[in-house]
This record gives C-alpha cells, structure tokens and sequence, in this order.
C-alpha cells in the first residue's frame, strides 16, 4: 500500500499533512472503536515517530501530532501494521461514518446499528468508484442512543424508527426532516445508489450533499434515486421525533442495556491526550472493560461492557489519569481548535486561552458550552456550539451566540473582547444555580 493519496488538505493516516509542530496523522476508527493493542501500537508510534501527543476529533478519529521529519513512512508502517490502515489505499479518505459511541449498549437504543455500519464501511471501502468522495463527504448512522452527537451536519443520515425501519436524510442532522424511509435490509443498496448518483450529478465543485441540493432539489433527487432502486421509497412520517439525547458532554457512569454492565464516560482536556495516557488507557480497558475504548464525537472516551460493582474504581482512576471525569467540569463544555501555537492560520492562542476561561469558570461556578476558534474556519467543532470566541487579534476574540435566525455562528454579542472579560461576561449570564446552555 503507497503512502500517496489524493490532493487534499485534510490529514489521513497516509497522508501526513504539514503544521507549525510538526506533521499531522489522523486515523479513521471503525464506529470510533480502538482496540487495547491498537491503542498501544498508537502511542508506541506516536512517542517514536511524533512528539506523543494526540487529538481526539469530533468525529470521533484520532490524530498524532507532531510527526517527525523523516518518520511518515516509520509511522505509517506501524499504524498499518496494527489493522488501523484502509484496505486500499485510495479508500482512507472515504470511511467517515459517525455512530454513538454507546452503540449496541445504550438501553434507549432503538436498534444495533453495529452490524449496519460494518456492511456501510465495507461499501464505502470495496466500491471504487466510492473513493471518488470528498474527503469531507460523511455519514451518519443513528440508532436512536442517549449517549448520541445529533447536532453534527452530514451530507447523509440515517437514523432508526424502530427495530426493522430507517430514516433518510440529505445535508443536515438526525431531527431534521426527513425525506424517505426504507426498511433497515434495503439500507445498504439505497446508500450505495444515492452516493453514485450524488457523484453523478455533482460539479466538481459540488463535493457536498448541501452544494448539490442548490441545484437539484430533494424531490427531484429522490426521483432519480427511485428509478434506481427495484424498492420503494417509502413516505416520511410527519410528525417522526428524534430519540433524546444528552445535553452536555458525558462523563460519569450510564446505564447499559446488558444486565450488571454498565458504560464509563470521561472528556480528554481540550481533546488531547498523551501518549503515556492512552497506553495506561489501553491497560484500564482491558482490566475493567471489554478491552475496546470507544472515542466519542465530544472529544472524549467511553469504555463499555464494564461490571457494576468496578465502575466507580474506573471512574477514579480515569481521573487520576487526567481526564474529565466530573459532568460539572468546565472543561467539559469548552472545544478550542490548536490556535496560533500550532497553526499558521490562527491568530491567538486558543487552546492556552481556553485553559484559562475554565479556571475563571471554576471559579465563578458558570457552566457554558463555547468554542474557542482561533480563526473562522472552525475545525475543531462541526457542530455550531451555543456560543462562541473567534479570535480577532493575539488578544481579543467576537463573542457569538447561536440563534435559529442567524446563520454561521449566530448572532454577534461583542465585537471584541479579552478572555478574562468572557469569563466576568459568563458568570454574569450564569450566576449560581443557573441551568447552563
């Protein structure tokens, strides 16, 4: 398998893209599912080819940071080597496929999609003329879990009604409207004729769903799609709600849908980890879990399938380890991108920043959720976070607020303001007792 991959500007794990500390990997994890000895062979590599540290991303990847020059193919080699690698090549772009990171445990669950998704990354990875995708083209799959990310934009979803039906929906999220249903063994050929007909009828510049739908509206789309299909395209259901989902980021103990088990949940510092960590990670997993850490799209981590009676045991040494494991945190509600100190394009500091709003969120008890962006492309969140700090000087960021009126990052509360004014300005919209966003 070649190291060389298509022209792009987001890293894959065989294309290793350039930043001010270093070179950036980022392995793709089936359903966000990391093995005990994969996570090892990770943070293995990531101390002998990078500088050790890592980045869980909202889509539930993982990214090394800091490759050494002269250690890409070292790297790769180790990562294929451990099973984290695409089967060809030219299909490492294309497996972005988003599930609850509590899929096939969580007892609200409608349906298991595990078994769904497998047969959806196979189609994606054995179907050639798949790889033809955007890099940023993704998927999600929702089978209707407490412990799910909803607000995510996809160019496709998926999302269970019950047990035996799914719903479709194009550009958008699990809640949105959707446009047809199909019976849960038809999923995999109706994706299969929707993303050829997508890269059908797309321009080249029409590399996402939403780009597309500018010129072709819904109806028509699924006009088209039906003629492909020897199934019907079964009417959306009017009034279909989406399951609940949790509010905050979780951390703590959850129940499980297996008797005596339950789920463990804990956030990553401003998703970053250690080396070090994930390798004391990869041995708690296997001691009190099911030898699986599953990455969660909140830039955090879940272990599942672990007893009850040693679940607080768990919970205490996940804390001990470093990691987020109190849902009052306020480090939990904040997302920063790697800022100024690692990226050309941003113009403060965002992640050192963000560290301070949280001492001054401990201290005054305000519990809001903000993205830190260091400039407007937004990397670090996918979804519009209720409020957020871009950065428009090394020392100054606009404060937004998200509101179904405005697009982008919403409405503008501040045109420019320090981190130590954000945080008096939150704990003057949050004061004690005050329910956060």
């Amino acid at each position: 398998m070649s190291a060389s991959a298509r022209p792009s500007a987001c890293p894959g794990l065989l294309r290793i893209v350039p930043a001010l500390d270093g070179g950036i990997c980022r392995i793709k994890l089936p359903g966000g599912v990391l093995r005990s000895a994969q996570a090892r062979a990770i943070a293995e590599a990531a101390r002998h080819c990078a500088s050790g540290v890592l980045e869980l991303t909202n889509r539930s990847n993982l990214q090394i940071r800091g490759v050494l020059p002269g250690q890409e193919s070292a790297l790769i080699d180790a990562l294929l080597s451990a099973g984290l690698g695409p089967r060809v090549a030219a299909a490492d772009d294309v497996r972005n496929l988003l599930l609850s990171p509590a899929a096939g445990l969580d007892p609200q669950a409608r349906m298991d999609v595990r078994p769904l998704a497998a047969q959806l990354l196979d189609l994606l990875q054995d179907t050639p003329a798949l790889h033809a995708l955007s890099p940023k083209f993704a998927l999600q799959l929702d089978g209707g879990e407490a412990l799910a990310m909803r607000e995510h934009p996809h160019d496709l979803w998926l999302a269970a009604e019950d047990e035996q039906h799914l719903l479709l929906g194009l550009a958008g999220c699990p809640g949105d409207a959707p446009v047809t249903r199909v019976e849960a063994t038809q999923a995999v050929e109706l994706v299969r004729q929707l993303l050829l007909l997508f890269l059908e009828l797309a321009t080249p510049e029409q590399s996402r769903m939403r780009q597309l739908l500018t010129q072709v509206p819904p109806s028509e789309l699924l006009q088209r799609l039906q003629a492909r299909l020897d199934f019907p395209l079964q009417p959306a259901p009017a009034h279909w709600q989406p399951a609940k989902t949790v509010s905050r980021p979780p951390a703590g103990i959850y129940p499980q849908a297996q008797s005596g088990l339950c789920m463990v949940a804990a956030g990553a510092q401003l998703g970053r980890l250690h080396a070090e960590q994930l390798m004391a990670l990869a041995e708690l997993c296997e001691q009190q879990g099911d030898g699986e850490l599953r990455l969660t799209p909140w830039q955090g981590l879940l272990l599942g399938n672990v007893p009850e009676a040693g679940a607080r045991e768990l919970l205490t040494a996940l804390n001990d380890l470093g990691l987020l494991s109190h849902a009052d945190e306020p480090l939990l509600g904040l997302v920063a991108c790697t800022g100024s100190a690692a990226c050309a394009r941003g113009l403060a500091d965002s992640k050192h920043h963000a560290l301070h709003l949280a001492e001054l969120l401990r201290t005054s008890g305000a519990r809001p959720q903000v993205h830190l962006s260091a400039c407007p492309r937004s990397c670090a969140s996918a979804r519009v976070q209720p409020y957020t700090l871009l950065a428009s000087t090394p020392d100054h960021y606009q404060l937004y607020q998200r509101t179904p009126e405005a697009p982008g990052f919403g409405r503008l509360l501040a045109p420019a303001m320090t981190i130590d004014e954000a945080g008096a300005w939150f704990a003057r919209q949050y004061p004690a007792g005050k329910p956060d966003a």
